[in-house]
């Protein structure tokens, strides 16, 4: 028997007639790749961050892909980052066979904790049995220096850049800034995407603007910036031929009806992050009065959140899966959200990593559940999932 439709549905991309026109018009001209639309998207895009550089990719990883090739992580080299994140924060220093070291994270916002990142970095510039405390307990033996940084900023709140740019700049570490959650968020009023030497955003349809599949990489380091648009081509340097290849590449680039598409919503973007806060406004209202749930917390130091997903927690004498399940039977679709990288199946196996090494992201993994969340969510569907979450929480 087919499972019957949810109630409302997890996530929804906002899409209107300009979207589907611009989109349209390209399907009418012989221009599918490589042709104005990325050069007008990527140029809106660099004025909207502020970057003198925007280059766009075919994904957020593939973005933080090229970040990590254009901060020259060679196999051995370590990237310091934490693992409560989506996978591919971590897979992209993996792809190069770099050691990503792992700190955990702040309880509140699920971002670096800067106090063990500052430890973790000096430890780790001293060498010896005081880095030793900060590597896997396999698949380091041949460790070198640590070379950058991998922020991230969770649910689309910044990290605490302040505490973290001045240990990347005083040890001479590259700053990527995986903001692939957090467009058109603010830090201390300051946009996301430039507080790092790199900043990466993703564009998939869950995010607050969408082109499908895609990224963007900012940065105002102009090598980089021709290095990362080289990479993306098949390695295809200026002057190179079609089939000359300078650098060993990948094909990272974004179509023309994606980028045309990321032109129109980019357009939207105020519109569209401020609907996203509208629905969080109503979700953080209502779940107040739930017990045993707490909405997400927003950081002084955020001056404007930029709503991703909205992640409750569930006290821990609930069980978050039973709970779940209560939701899905009632046609109410959740997600856990996320399940600690050291645990997945790969790292255990590729580092030795078990459960215990990281407590905070292993309990806000274990408590962690995204709601139904998107802007075009009706105050009657935030009021339904409310309710149903009440009834599910007290059964």
């Amino acid at each position: 028997m087919k499972k019957p439709e949810p109630l409302v549905p997890m996530s929804l991309p906002d899409l209107t007639a300009a979207e589907r026109e611009a989109v349209l018009s390209v399907l009418n001209t012989p221009n599918l790749s490589m042709g104005p639309q990325i050069t007008e998207f990527e140029r809106e895009f660099a004025r909207y961050t502020g970057a003198h550089d925007a280059i766009g990719v075919n994904s957020g990883t593939a973005g933080l892909h090229l970040c990590v090739r254009a901060a020259d992580i060679r196999p051995g080299d370590l990237v310091l980052t934490t693992p409560f994140s989506f996978v591919s924060s971590t897979n992209v220093i993996l792809f190069e066979k770099a050691i990503p070291v792992f700190v955990d994270v702040d309880s509140r916002t699920g971002n670096m904790d800067t106090a063990q990142a500052a430890r973790a970095v000096r430890d780790l510039a001293e060498g010896g049995n005081a880095a030793h405390r900060w590597l896997p307990r396999k698949g380091a033996e041949s460790a070198g220096k640590l070379k950058a940084i991998l922020a991230i900023d969770v649910f689309g709140q910044p990290a605490d850049y302040d505490q973290i740019r001045p240990l990347a700049e005083h040890y001479n570490l590259k700053l990527i800034e995986d903001c692939c959650e957090s467009l058109g968020a603010e830090y201390r009023s300051q946009r996301v995407g430039m507080q790092g030497d790199y900043g990466v955003f993703a564009f998939y349809p869950n995010k607050q603007i969408t082109t499908g599949e895609g990224g963007m990489i900012v940065t105002d380091d102009r090598e980089a910036a021709q290095l990362m648009r080289a990479l993306r081509n098949q390695g295809r340097a200026p002057g190179d031929t079609w089939l000359q290849h300078t650098h060993l590449g990948y094909n990272y680039r974004l179509d023309e009806m994606s980028a045309a598409l990321g032109v129109t919503q980019l357009r939207r973007i105020e519109e569209l992050l401020n609907k996203r806060q509208q629905v969080a406004d109503w979700y953080t209202a209502r779940l107040s009065r739930i017990d045993g749930v707490q909405a997400p917390v927003v950081v002084p130091e955020t001056t404007r959140a930029s709503w991703f997903v909205y992640v409750i927690r569930l006290a821990s004498r609930l069980d978050r899966d039973a709970i779940a399940a209560r939701l899905d039977e009632r046609r109410i679709p959740v997600r856990p959200y996320f399940l600690p990288i050291h645990l997945q199946p790969y790292m255990v196996e590729m580092f030795g990593y078990q459960a215990g090494d990281f407590p905070v992201t292993e309990d806000l993994g274990r408590r962690g559940l995204a709601l139904p969340f998107s802007g075009m969510m009706t105050e009657e569907q935030v009021d339904l999932v409310c309710r149903t979450l009440a009834d599910c929480t007290q059964g």
